[in-house]
Formats: structure tokens, C-alpha cells, sequence
């Protein structure tokens, strides 16, 4: 590797470890897809009142109850979903969604720990 170095020819990592520099090359530009996919980088985001708005719609209620902390059944349903897409698919803070819905962080945690959203195919 020094004598590589003196030469000014630069490698990404020493090849009797990790394999040629094209390897390791590839290996790193598919770790950094997966790293922008898995923190959500995208600069373009459905806004949270939009999603609301869906599920007011879709659930037959208005927004405000949806945001008023109600237990009705419908309220509580369309709270669930919307935690959960806005969080698992959207990239959304926990704390974030809690404070727009205006309910605490363990009742958004809990919808997003949930494994199943009951026909989310009808939101996303």
C-alpha cells in the first residue's frame, strides 16, 4: 500500500483484505443507497396535514376530531393508520406526529409498533 501511495495511485481499501478497489467501490455505493433509503433522505415529503385529510375522507370524519384526542372507534382507527403511515413510510418522528395529533408519544408508538395496518393499501 505505501508503495502505491508513493506512486500517487490511490485504492479504496487494501485488496488482500477486502478484494479489488471495483469490490469494494460497489460495496459502497450500494451501503449508501440503503443508508439514504433506511434514513428517509428524501427532500420531498407528504405533509401531515394532507395525510390527515386523507384519512378524514377515507374514515367519514373531520379533521379536528381526528386531532382531538376522541376514543370513538372511527377517531381512534383513522389516528392508528395515519401514525403508522406517517411514521414507517413517511419518515416522521414519533414525537412529531404525536404533537400534530395532539396525543402522547406512547399512543403513536404503539400504533407504529403495531406489525399490521388493517387495508393500508387504500392510503398509500
Amino acid at each position: 500500500m505505501l508503495a502505491l501511495r508513493r506512486r500517487g495511485e490511490k485504492q479504496s481499501s487494501d485488496q488482500r483484505i477486502l478484494g479489488d478497489g471495483d469490490f469494494v467501490e460497489q460495496l459502497l455505493s450500494e451501503s449508501e443507497g440503503l443508508t439514504k433509503e433506511n434514513l428517509r433522505l428524501t427532500s420531498e415529503r407528504m405533509d401531515l396535514s394532507k395525510v390527515a385529510q386523507t384519512m378524514s375522507k377515507v374514515h367519514d370524519i373531520s379533521q379536528a376530531e381526528l386531532r382531538s384526542g376522541s376514543r370513538r372507534r372511527d377517531v381512534v382507527e383513522a389516528r392508528r393508520v395515519l401514525s403508522w403511515l406517517a411514521v414507517r413510510e413517511l419518515g416522521y418522528s414519533g414525537a412529531a406526529v404525536a404533537r400534530y395529533l395532539g396525543v402522547t408519544n406512547s399512543c403513536v408508538t404503539r400504533a407504529v409498533s403495531a406489525e399490521k395496518v388493517a387495508q393500508k393499501e387504500k392510503y398509500i
